[in-house]
């Protein structure tokens, strides 16, 4: 059995697609999924399963979702030691979580981008912002704040041409703890 993390895109922001984490939470249960824990109302889960294939469980995630309450949302499945790693090797050294912990972001894409998309994304990034790509991932550095900056989740996914959820470093920092509990 291995440790997943799933992050949900786009449910309980400005009251569309609502989903309470308890009803979520019994959702993951009725699907056969173990130890299943939610984090924050934005759409963290951590689970257990017998399933290896990542898209297997990613589709059945985003099937139940949508016959419990017709609408779809994007779900990006991660193994929990995957999700640590994408921590792990954060470029952003100088950072201290609990003074700028919302003003760092990992946006978690749906593939990895292209050489000539990454570029074309790079150039929106202005001082003093900084962004880096990792492995199916964008780290982002807001000193200004996350709502000042051009870079949101939607305009991301725009130039990149690919789904992506955006998570700051405090959640994805709670979410590797939980999961190792």
């Amino acid at each position: 059995m291995k440790s997943y993390t799933a992050i949900l895109r786009g449910i309980n922001v400005a009251g569309q697609k609502k989903v309470k984490m308890t009803d979520l939470k019994t959702l993951y249960e009725s699907m056969g999924f173990k130890n299943v824990v939610t984090y924050i109302q934005s759409g963290n889960i951590i689970f257990d399963s017998d399933i290896d294939e990542i898209e297997n469980i990613k589709t059945q995630i985003e099937t139940g979702i949508n016959h419990k309450y017709d609408f779809e949302v994007p779900v990006d499945v991660r193994t929990s030691a995957e999700f640590a790693c994408i921590l792990d090797v954060m470029p952003f050294d100088d950072i201290d979580l609990d003074v700028d912990g919302t003003k760092v972001l990992i946006t978690f894409l749906s593939e990895q981008p292209s050489k000539s998309k990454k570029q074309a994304l790079q150039e929106y990034a202005k001082a003093p912002e900084r962004l880096l790509f990792g492995d199916q991932c964008i780290y982002l550095h807001c000193p200004n704040g996350y709502g000042k900056t051009k870079l949101s989740n939607v305009f991301i996914e725009n130039k990149l041409g690919m789904i992506a959820t955006t998570r700051n470093l405090k959640s994805v920092t709670k979410l590797v703890e939980l999961s190792k509990n």
